[in-house]
This record gives structure tokens, C-alpha cells and sequence, in this order.
């Protein structure tokens, strides 16, 4: 996606904190201009008065959805209503939906079907498959600062420890088929390529984590080597040294046998 692609923004406002819409729009800032910025719920409930007060600021739409039945959620039937119309009529570049979820995965499916990158934002309840539908997804407790309603936890607690990392055999086998598929003869793969092999397969990013860059997380794992050449990052897994063989000795000559009589 170029600087000129557009992105609709949908947030459900029930299931997406208001102090994060800051840090949701400079993420998506990195792919393009949001030009469609609407955010669903009933504003009449008192739960939602903090969306109120950074609407106009952030110039995002309020949607208005009454819950017509109780006990059930109209707002992801409009959110995904909307979404369906704006896929058609609009010529977008890609879609992010701000929720915490799972309701929203066919609806992740269908616009990615149709060439569009999804972009997700969520808390870390959100449900694993639109976890994992999304072109990108991050939790919204790794953005920024955390809400008064959120558990205030130091930035390095939220990082893995490399024993959580390595336990983690999906985000290791990832990052293995990463290499792999990106590697030269020496087992080298260039950081960069690495990243957009993963990146065409998940919705990873190390930030979910507790880790900034690729880069960093790869290194606090403790399974691969880094090397840097020509300021460029490059990774190998340190099986294929192990798996070399040792390099044998060299042979002694043998002695040909002489000759001359024995004395």
C-alpha cells in the first residue's frame, strides 16, 4: 500500500477503549489516510461518554444503533452492514476494524477475498480467528499508554520472557518458515525478507509481544543468529550450524613400503 491508499476506520465503540484512538490512527497513518472514520454505538448509554468527548477531535462519525433486542448487539450488524456497502461503493485500499470481536471474522474474510488488507485493533480477548483473519492485528494493551481501566503494567513486564518466547512453538515455527524462505546457501535470510514472507501468511507483528522490532524479538529469543552486512540485518537459525558436519582431520600419508631388502 502506497502514502495515497485510503482506509475506512469502523470502530465498535463498545468493545474498543476511547484512549486509544490516538495511537490507532498514527498505526494506520504508516498505510495510508483514513478518510472514513465512524464509530458505532448507542449514544445514549453512559458507558460510551468518553468516546463522546474525542469525536470531534479526532473527526470521527457517530453511528447511532439502538439495541433493538435486549441482550443482543446490533452495533456489529450495522458495523458489517456498512462495511459490505462501503466495499462496493467506495474505492478503498483497505479496511480496519477496531473491536475485540470474533463476530467480525466472515466479514474479515469477504473484504480480504476481495483483494483489501484488513487492519485490527483489539484488546487481548479478542478471539484467535479474527485474531488471525486480520492482514495485521494489534493489541490494543501494547499501543501506547495504558487507560485508567486498564491494569497499569510496566512496559517490561508485558514482554515475553525468551522462555515464554521459545515455549511458543506456532510464533517459532513462523519465524523458522520465515528463514527458510528467504535463505541462502549459508542458512542466511535478509530481516527484511523475512518479515514480508511472515507478514503474507499472519497477522504477526512483534509488538504483540512486548517487542518494537522483528529484529528484537528475534534476538531476545535466543535461537538464531543476527549478523549485519552493508547495514543490512541478517538472520540464521542456529540448527544449521549445529547440523554441519565437523571438518575430519586431515590424514597422515601412508608409508609406502621400501624395496630395499630388509639388512
Amino acid at each position: 500500500m502506497t502514502d495515497e491508499s485510503h482506509i475506512a476506520l469502523l470502530i465498535d465503540a463498545d468493545n474498543c477503549p476511547a484512549s486509544k484512538i490516538e495511537v490507532i490512527l498514527d498505526e494506520l497513518a504508516k498505510y495510508g489516510v483514513t478518510n472514513i472514520r465512524r464509530a458505532y454505538g448507542n449514544w445514549k448509554s453512559t458507558g460510551l461518554k468518553s468516546w463522546e468527548q474525542v469525536l470531534h477531535e479526532y473527526a470521527i462519525q457517530p453511528v447511532q444503533q439502538f439495541a433493538y433486542t435486549k441482550g443482543k448487539n446490533a452495533t456489529d450488524s450495522a458495523m458489517i452492514i456498512d462495511a459490505m456497502d462501503l466495499l462496493y461503493s467506495q474505492k478503498l485500499d483497505g479496511f480496519c476494524l477496531a473491536s475485540s470481536d470474533s463476530d467480525f471474522t466472515p466479514l474479515v474474510m469477504r473484504i480480504r477475498a476481495n483483494g483489501l488488507k484488513v487492519f485490527g485493533f483489539g484488546e487481548k480477548k479478542t478471539p484467535t480467528p479474527f485474531v488471525n483473519a486480520c492482514s495485521k492485528f494489534l493489541y490494543l494493551e501494547n499501543l501506547g499508554m495504558p487507560s485508567q481501566t486498564e491494569e497499569k503494567l510496566d512496559p517490561v513486564e508485558q514482554k515475553k520472557s525468551a522462555k515464554e518466547l521459545r515455549g511458543d512453538a506456532k510464533l517459532i515455527n513462523l519465524l523458522r518458515s520465515g528463514i527458510e524462505a528467504a535463505e541462502d546457501d549459508d542458512g542466511w535470510a535478509a530481516l527484511g525478507a523475512i518479515g514480508s514472507h511472515i507478514g503474507n501468511q499472519t497477522s504477526f507483528d512483534p509488538r504483540n509481544y512486548g517487542y518494537k522490532k522483528l529484529s528484537d524479538l528475534i534476538s531476545a529469543i535466543g535461537l538464531f543468529e543476527l549478523k549485519k552486512l552493508n547495514s543490512q540485518l541478517y538472520i540464521r537459525d542456529k540448527r544449521v550450524q549445529q547440523k554441519r558436519p565437523a571438518e575430519k582431520p586431515a590424514e597422515k600419508p601412508t608409508e609406502k613400503p621400501s624395496d630395499k631388502p630388509a639388512a
